[in-house]
């Protein structure tokens, strides 16, 4: 009998090319579908809650497929990970039920953009974190996070080049931490639009120069415009935390 199997997936993406499956290029939905017909000898469709760019890096993604197999849904964790590469984990595997799509069920997400600011580049998180070595004016900063809280047309906030439509977002939760020299941006919301947590955090960050005014969010995001929002903040400091169904 078909089952419909739920993972939870962990990686550190800096050696791929990105979530979705691509000619020619190493990415993470290639590598778990492989190793899934390794253990069921079936060629399967490894749905993902969301596509993820080159280098960005996830706690949570959350994907799903469908199998005839008879290994316990629990155990194909265990399976999976006896041989995929080490930078690729599933922490949980469940039976859901048929109809479940981990895209289309999924009611929010989290993601958080780790910002490593210091003069000094580090050689040990320069794949999980943005080096900023400029002084930083966090509190500004601080204070503009709290404006992109709500429900607004980010436009402002999408890749210019991006064709979707509709450019409404909600934000339910926007925090900015500070410990020592690793600054921590987390949103959480409904949807994001393509590069939107990098597009904001980019925008943080001109704040925190003196670049941009932290008044302006509301400015930048009614004028719905790219060019008044900040940089793109690279991906590698970029994590998808948790998927919400």
């Amino acid at each position: 009998m078909e089952k419909n199997i739920k993972l939870l997936i962990e990686y550190d993406g800096t050696n791929y090319h990105g979530w979705q499956k691509q000619p020619n290029e190493l990415t993470i939905q290639q590598t778990i579908e492989e190793a899934i017909y390794s253990i069921t000898k079936e060629k399967v469709i490894l749905s993902g809650s969301g596509r993820t760019d080159s280098r960005v890096h996830a706690y949570g993604q959350v994907a799903n497929f469908h199998t005839n197999s008879n290994i316990p849904d629990g155990n194909f964790k265990y399976a999976l990970n006896s041989i995929l590469p080490k930078d690729i984990s599933i922490k949980e595997s469940s039976q859901v039920e048929s109809e479940f799509h981990s895209r289309y069920d999924a009611i929010g997400k989290e993601y958080k953009y780790i910002i490593y600011n210091d003069k000094i580049r580090s050689s040990i998180i320069r794949n999980y974190s943005y080096h900023v070595a400029y002084d930083l004016d966090f509190m500004n900063m601080k204070k503009a996070i709290n404006e992109f809280v709500g429900t607004h047309d980010f436009r402002a906030f999408m890749f210019s080049k991006s064709q979707v439509q509709n450019t409404i977002r909600t934000i339910k939760e926007a925090t900015i931490e500070k410990n020592d020299k690793m600054i921590e941006v987390t949103l959480r919301g409904n949807g994001f639009l393509y590069n939107m947590v990098r597009i904001i955090t980019g925008t943080l960050v001109d704040i925190g120069r003196g670049k941009i005014d932290f008044k302006d969010i509301n400015y930048i995001i009614e004028s719905k415009k790219r060019e008044n929002a900040g940089h793109t903040a690279p991906p590698q400091g970029l994590y998808l935390n948790k998927v919400f169904y």
